[in-house]
């Protein structure tokens, strides 16, 4: 009887081994996904970090996948697995898009969306005085009915070419921000036209700028600028 039991714990040892064992036929994540995201106004759109995404439902699948835009308005995903997914960008200060699209994601597979932003800087300069750097720029609005009250605008200063909201030195940035709390149809040409100072940049040092327009909608999101090089003489 003991002989005929051990037989049976070696032949579910056998078994068991052999199930770990078995081959995976699937086929890994080797497609790829990625492109632009394009402004209405020309050009690819200012993001930053933890803001504009494209998101993703495989077809099939109830999970979405969300991949997120560089600060550039580019994105890219190397590691999805080949299907059909229905995409769409969101998060970001540009009215909402609502229609998906279908895209035969494999290896390679490129697209670009078009946007409309909420805000436009245009005429973007910087200038420094000793330690002082004043930044200068306008602002449109491509569509102004329905537009998100506009909370605030701000410089945003950092050391590393990765810098916006959540990516800023603070005193710097945050406590250099300009509250408004308007809507932009009651803001006069002059309020328009915007000058931030950040005082007291350290000499000998090299930071990376830009300007951003915060605004209330679901997102808190923000409209930025092009990012600047600034190296403060010693």
């Amino acid at each position: 009887m003991k002989k005929l039991i051990s037989r049976i714990l070696v032949g579910v040892t056998i078994l068991a081994s052999s199930a770990c064992t078995k081959t995976d036929n699937y086929d890994g994540p080797n497609a790829s996904f990625q492109g632009n995201i394009i402004s209405s106004e020309g050009g690819n759109l200012p993001t930053s970090g933890g803001s504009t995404t494209i998101k993703l439902q495989q077809i099939g699948w109830t999970t979405p996948q969300t991949i997120p835009s560089k600060f550039d308005g580019t994105f890219q995903d190397t590691k999805l697995f080949k299907s059909a997914y229905k995409v769409v960008p969101t998060g970001g200060a540009f009215w909402p898009v609502y229609d998906t699209v279908t895209v035969n994601i494999a290896q390679g597979t490129k697209h670009d969306f078009v946007v409309t932003p909420y805000i436009v800087i245009k005429n973007f300069t910087t200038s420094l005085t000793g330690t002082t750097l004043t930044l200068k720029f306008d602002i449109t609005a491509p569509v102004v009915a329905g537009l998100p009250t506009i909370k605030d605008v701000q410089p945003y200063v950092n050391t590393t070419k990765l810098v916006g909201t959540g990516a800023s030195i603070r005193d710097f940035s945050d406590l250099n921000a300009v509250t408004i709390n308007k809507e932009f149809i009651d803001l006069t040409p002059a309020q328009k036209s915007i000058t931030l100072t950040v005082p007291n940049l350290i000499p000998g040092r090299t930071f990376f700028v830009r300007a951003g327009v915060r605004l209330s909608d679901s997102f808190n999101s923000s409209n930025f600028s092009e990012i600047v090089q600034i190296d403060v003489p010693k």
